[in-house]
């Protein structure tokens, strides 16, 4: 399949992308998947976090639980549109680290990177704003796997690690739409329903403004990243066979 552009359809990463969503479906419940599931919790607090000092407020510290609940404290200035830019950098944020770890990892050959940046994330958010000893641990055990990761594994594991990152980082944000916004019992206590007390909007309008975004966003960021261009200036996926570390 071919765009008017002159990009294609790549049917590997498209099976590649298939597979590991169907995996993290599948074992959705093992707690083997739980650090990953951490994982996008941080990502939506942190979109919280970056928000508030965006707008020039002040971020207390994060938490997160073995529950997979989050919290991010913040002291923000007067104002309903710093409110409704806080509270929707949550959901929002998290499908934005979906897109981008679908555009680093199929689009462009951003192997180690991927999983660099993600260790120094984690480590400066930990070190910064961690509320409590878990988060703390968390966020530096998890840091530092990523970190040798990015260190030591051959090529084709890392490709491995990044693309089932970025299929579950994806799968995630997708769930979190469905149970937090659109359960009724569930949204009570959202992100949603806090910004509706702040602004006069109903939980419901918030949640169904946040999904199509976030839906809109990750399928934009598959689509560009399942169509390769053979431009010139493109930079094309290597193949996860290769074990030879750059």
């Amino acid at each position: 399949m071919q765009t008017a552009s002159g990009a294609r359809l790549d049917m590997g990463r498209l099976a590649l992308l298939l597979v590991f969503l169907g995996v993290g479906w599948f074992f959705w419940d093992s707690p083997v998947l739980l650090p990953l599931k951490l994982l996008v919790v941080m990502m939506h607090e942190s979109g919280h976090a970056l928000a508030s000092l965006i707008v020039g407020g002040e971020v207390k510290h994060i938490t997160l639980r073995m529950d997979q609940s989050g919290a991010c404290l913040s002291a923000l200035p007067p104002g309903i549109f710093r409110q409704i830019i806080v509270f929707s950098a949550g959901y929002l944020g998290s499908s934005v680290m979906g897109a981008v770890l679908l555009l680093a990892t199929f689009r462009f050959r951003l192997r180690r990177p991927v999983l660099a940046a993600t260790c120094v994330w984690l480590a400066v958010m930990g070190v910064l704003y961690a509320g409590d000893s878990f988060t703390l641990a968390f966020c530096l055990g998890t840091a530092v796997v990523l970190g040798l990761a990015a260190k030591f594994l051959p090529d084709g594991a890392v490709d491995v690690v990044n693309l089932f990152l970025a299929a579950f980082t994806a799968l995630y944000a997708l769930f979190d739409f469905r149970s937090d916004l659109w359960d009724s019992r569930v949204r009570a206590g959202s992100d949603a329903a806090l910004l509706a007390e702040q602004a006069w909007v109903p939980a419901i309008v918030w949640a169904a403004i946040w999904t199509l975004m976030g839906i809109s966003l990750l399928g934009w960021a598959a689509y560009k990243s399942l169509h390769a261009s053979h431009g010139p200036t493109q930079m094309r996926m290597p193949p996860l066979s290769s074990a030879r570390r750059s």
